[in-house]
């Protein structure tokens, strides 16, 4: 038998994909899924993205390209950057990379040993705790509560640091729950992370340009006195769907630029040259199809909240940010796993159990809003009708 590393066992998965191949093999047999479970933006790339990455094509762009992004890449980023946060960013400390998760990895290779401790957010996306785990640190959770709209307590996090902690993750706006946390919170957190120099922080901010109601983004590079010790992780699959070209960047501090990139080097040598390209296009070009999509997203969104509290058994605060509703189930009697499988096996909707997103998720599922009007009101209307009969039959 062959005998693999000890650290692979401590990798976990992204049940988000698990729950979609289940729903495909279920669509191959004939049965009709509604999919509310995966991620991903249900618009097409905007035109002008698509051509830029053709004529990329057409113009010879084929071979490799600098491990940390081309400069024109990088310097849009910044640009970029500068217009929407009024922050001044080097294009020399943006990395580009082949996705968000790549500089989540990154960032926990570097800070994460065994005898360290990483914090992150429980209910969160299921790679922070994974690659923590892999690491061999402790994942310590932050907790997220229904009760402070999936928000940070920045009371908490501080609380939680200890001399073992080298770095703390944080995102806003928040998968699984939609939660964003006002200024004022985040105001607390960096003044108090004054008292630990040594401690740094991973703020997820993939989706930065995803708030409503006209709340505004918060971004961690807003803070010069934590800049030396930052890393903020944005890209281009969330806001632009652009999910499948891979495509994410990073603001490292400087001291640590250096090891990412070379990181990036070891890892995966640079990213896609037509994919940059069309990087460059989105972030430079018109952002009528950004603005288009989140009206989109805030129809949906209201809907499915409406839709969601008309179930009984089931609540739901409203989304503040993402494309994600995170209700509370806990009225049912049903643990969130069983409920998720279910849905699908059961009712024909894909759903994600909040306990995929950490053990503070029991009570939970997470719905994505990422599909049209009709889909949601079809697939809210079958978990109404579920739960309705499973009730009677119960009873």
């Amino acid at each position: 038998m062959l005998k693999t590393a000890a650290a692979v066992a401590r990798l976990g998965t992204e049940s988000a994909f698990e729950v979609l191949a289940r729903a495909k093999q279920l669509e191959a047999q004939g049965h009709d899924i509604i999919n509310l479970g995966i991620g991903q933006p249900d618009f097409q790339t905007p035109e002008h993205i698509v051509e830029a990455a053709a004529k990329a094509l057409r113009d010879g762009h084929h071979g490799y390209t600098p491990a940390n992004g081309i400069l024109e890449l990088r310097e849009a980023v910044a640009e970029d950057l500068e217009m929407r946060l009024r922050v001044s960013v080097d294009p020399a400390s943006v990395v580009v990379v082949p996705g968000g998760k790549v500089t989540m990895f990154f960032a926990v290779l570097m800070f994460g040993e065994p005898g360290a401790e990483i914090l992150y957010p429980n209910p969160g996306f299921p790679i922070y705790e994974s690659v923590i785990n892999f690491s061999g640190a402790t994942a310590v959770p932050i907790p997220l509560r229904e009760d402070s709209g999936f928000a940070f307590s920045a009371e908490e996090v501080l609380g939680l640091i200890t001399p073992q902690t080298r770095l703390i993750i944080l995102n806003s706006p928040a998968n699984p729950t939609g939660g964003v946390t006002p200024r004022a919170e985040v105001d607390r957190l960096v003044e108090g992370l004054s008292a630990y120099p040594d401690v740094a922080i991973l703020s997820d901010e993939i989706y930065s340009q995803m708030l409503y109601d006209g709340r505004e983004h918060v971004s961690l590079l807003q803070y010069p006195e934590i800049r030396d010790r930052l890393i903020m992780l944005d890209g281009w699959s969330k806001t632009y769907a652009m999910t499948g070209w891979r495509l994410g960047f990073a603001v490292w501090p400087k001291a640590l630029v250096e090891t990412a990139t070379r990181l990036a080097i070891n890892c995966h040598s640079c990213v896609n040259a037509a994919a940059q390209h069309a990087g460059i296009a989105a972030l430079r070009g018109p952002q009528d199809a950004v603005a288009e999509m989140m009206v989109a997203f805030d129809m949906r969104r209201r809907l499915i909240h409406r839709a969601l509290n008309g179930i009984p058994g089931i609540s739901c605060i409203e989304p503040a940010g993402a494309f994600y509703a995170f209700p509370n189930i806990s009225g049912t009697g049903i643990p969130a796993k069983a409920l998720e499988v279910e849905l699908l096996e059961k009712a024909g909707v894909a759903t994600i159990a909040g306990t995929s997103f950490g053990s503070h998720g029991e009570g939970f599922l997470r719905l994505s809003y990422a599909n049209s009007q009709d889909n949601i009101k079809a697939a809210l209307g079958r978990i109404a009708d579920y739960l309705a009969e499973r009730q009677v039959r119960s009873a």
